[in-house]
């Protein structure tokens, strides 16, 4: 097989000192289940001088749309895939960037084919290179390690459309792109974030007036509308679809009594008030079913065909619905958290999530699932489980029914409900096991100071 240092020489008829300081730059694998991309925008254009850390380009995955770094410094020689490109194959190049200013113009007429040429592949995981002639080790000739730290690409709230600017180019941060989007007005020349790069805060006092917004949409004709499919979309079908088809899913029904717990958030609230603090009964579900995981530990374990694995913490994932779609950022460590604490987290998570701000291991992962539907006043339901885990909760609405008293002098009191649901994978946990984990779990929720002891 041909170097890659000897097949990018053969089509520019470049040295091999050129060939050395050249840098291929792949679509690399931003969440664990990616296998392809979408390149939502270009931040920088051919010419442009990159320093390691800068934002290169916006790329949708599966789970969100990311701002991807500049992986080293140097020049951005070649755009290889255009902006809007959807369904890019893992390790497929996106760009070349060279280290001298000077070598920019021997890229102008280079293709992806080219690049995929010189990796020895077609485009997605591509072999190893052969070494190449030169003693010193060319960066291309083998395939690129993982981005380093600085590297890291954060997520984004970006649309799925790139900002047209004339002139000179504007640096912007995704935030303030989607803010001059929605407002319908120009990002300014130069801004207040570092090296003059414009950020949200900038765009305070901004009038739509400054500019015309974009057209609306043509209306859609006939009686229906084809609305196309995201990455984040098309992988929760996947996944969703994969875990009924292959997870044998069964479910349990209880009702709780949940008086006390109200009394008792509402006393917790009460003292909490002046450092805005407020308690929300999801937070005490999350307590409540990590305490009752490490009581029945079979239920916090994942399915690996050859042997079930079970976790010795309860990294909950809180289920959020967002503009893109559903996402479940996790509450590490949940059985180790004060209710206070996991609500303060439960917010910040949920909040950024809608805000696309999450990092990747802030959502990847996790070992139960919390599905809540009561603030829409479901009173029940059932929910998929979220693979590989072997269980989750959906959760309804609170609600207030007769029953009979033995406390009062009346037949009948008011009480407060809630129905919940556990969906099981019957593969890991059998149906006496799931019986068992609700009974330690209407436990702490109908007697909630037991949590605390």
């Amino acid at each position: 097989m041909l170097s890659v240092s000897r097949i990018i020489r053969r089509h520019l008829s470049l040295s091999s000192a050129l060939a050395a300081r050249i840098t291929r730059v792949p679509l690399p694998a931003l969440s664990p289940t990616m296998e392809s991309g979408s390149i939502v925008s270009w931040d920088k254009k051919e010419g442009d001088r990159l320093n390691e850390g800068d934002l290169l380009a916006e790329i949708e995955t599966d789970k969100a749309t990311m701002a991807f770094e500049t992986p080293e410094e140097g020049f951005l020689a070649r755009i290889l895939v255009p902006a809007g490109t959807k369904g890019v194959p893992l390790g497929q190049p996106l760009c070349i960037i060279v280290e001298d200013e000077g070598d920019i113009g021997k890229f102008k007429d280079f293709s992806v084919e080219q690049a995929i040429a010189a990796a020895g592949g077609s485009g997605g995981d591509a072999p190893a290179a052969s070494a190449p002639e030169t003693p010193a080790p060319s960066p291309t000739s083998a395939p690129p390690p993982p981005p380093p730290p600085a590297s890291t690409p954060v997520p984004s709230m970006s649309s799925q459309q790139p900002i047209q600017q004339s002139g000179d180019r504007t640096f912007a941060s995704p935030l303030a792109k989607r803010l001059a989007r929605e407002m319908g007005v120009q990002l300014p020349s130069s801004g207040s974030g570092p090296n003059g790069r414009i950020v949200a805060d900038d765009l305070k006092g901004s009038s739509a007036g400054s500019a015309p917004a974009p057209p609306a949409p043509p209306a859609a004709e006939g009686e229906f509308v084809d609305i196309p499919l995201t990455n984040m979309r098309l992988t929760i079908a996947k996944r969703l679809t994969q875990s009924k088809q292959s997870i044998p899913h069964y479910y349990l029904t209880v009702n709780l009594k949940v008086d006390e717990l109200l009394e008792l958030r509402k006393s917790f609230n009460a003292m909490l008030a002046k450092d805005g603090v407020k308690l929300s009964v999801n937070d005490f579900i999350i307590k409540a079913a990590a305490l009752a995981c490490k009581r029945v530990p079979q239920v916090n374990s994942i399915w690996q065909d050859t042997f079930i694995r079970q976790y010795n913490r309860v990294d909950v994932c809180v289920a959020v619905s967002t503009d893109s779609g559903l996402i479940t950022p996790i509450v590490f460590n949940a059985q180790n958290k004060g209710i206070q604490d996991i609500g303060t987290e439960v917010k910040s998570l949920a909040e950024r999530a809608r805000q696309g701000k999450l990092q990747p291991h802030e959502f990847q992962g996790g070992t139960f699932t919390i599905s809540n539907l009561g603030m829409f006043d479901i009173n029940h339901f059932t929910a998929v489980i979220n693979p590989p885990q072997s269980a989750i909760l959906a959760v309804g609405t609170t609600q207030q029914v007769l029953a009979p008293s033995e406390d009062t002098e009346e037949k009948f009191k008011i009480v407060n409900t809630l129905n919940v649901t556990l969906s099981c994978d019957h593969r890991v946990v059998d149906g006496a096991v799931g019986a068992q984990w609700l009974q330690w779990f209407k436990k702490y929720m109908e007697k909630p100071f037991s949590m605390l002891l």
